[in-house]
Order: C-alpha cells, then sequence, then structure tokens
C-alpha cells in the first residue's frame, strides 16, 4: 500500500503531507499534542502571536528532549554499573 494524503492543521494553518499507512497515528497525534502546546502556552503566556508562540513550543521540546537524553545516558550508566557488578560477583562464585 501507498503513502496516505493526509492534512494536519496547525494553529490556523492545514499542511498537506504524505505519511505511510502505520505513521498516520502518530502524524496526526503530533498535530493533536503540538495544537495543545500552542491553547496551553497562548492560554498561560497571554501571547497571541503565532511565531512566538510556535517558537516557544520549539523551545520547549528542544528542552525536554535534552533532559530526556540526559536521563537515558544516566539510565545506562547504571545498567553497565549493575552488569559489572553482576559480572564481578559470578567471576568470584566461578571461582570458588
Amino acid at each position: 500500500m501507498g503513502d496516505l494524503s493526509i492534512k494536519i492543521k496547525i494553529g490556523d494553518r492545514e499542511y498537506p503531507m504524505k505519511v505511510k499507512p502505520e505513521e498516520e497515528e502518530r502524524v496526526r497525534l503530533a498535530g493533536r499534542l503540538l495544537n495543545d502546546k500552542l491553547k496551553t502556552f497562548r492560554d498561560h503566556f497571554k501571547i497571541d502571536d503565532k511565531q512566538d508562540l510556535l517558537s516557544m513550543i520549539a523551545f520547549d521540546a528542544q528542552a525536554g528532549l535534552l533532559k530526556s537524553e540526559h536521563n537515558s545516558l544516566d539510565l545506562l550508566k547504571k545498567f553497565d554499573n549493575k552488569i559489572v557488578e553482576l559480572d564481578e560477583l559470578l567471576t568470584k562464585a566461578l571461582k570458588r
């Protein structure tokens, strides 16, 4: 099956795009979440300028991504340390 032609409305504009059928739900959800963020930021900061709102949302998304990446690295380090500990325990146990 080929790509689907869909339109995603962000703010006051519609954006036509082609997506794979298995990606349609994710793309539509991303559009809804972006519109929810627009409303939240507009209501919270009392800003109507779409450019400013989208810039703030992009900044917020990037900051969130950096935090998520940092958390993932911390988690990987913890897993790595646990693996080293388990390896040391197994090595000691096998030497007995």
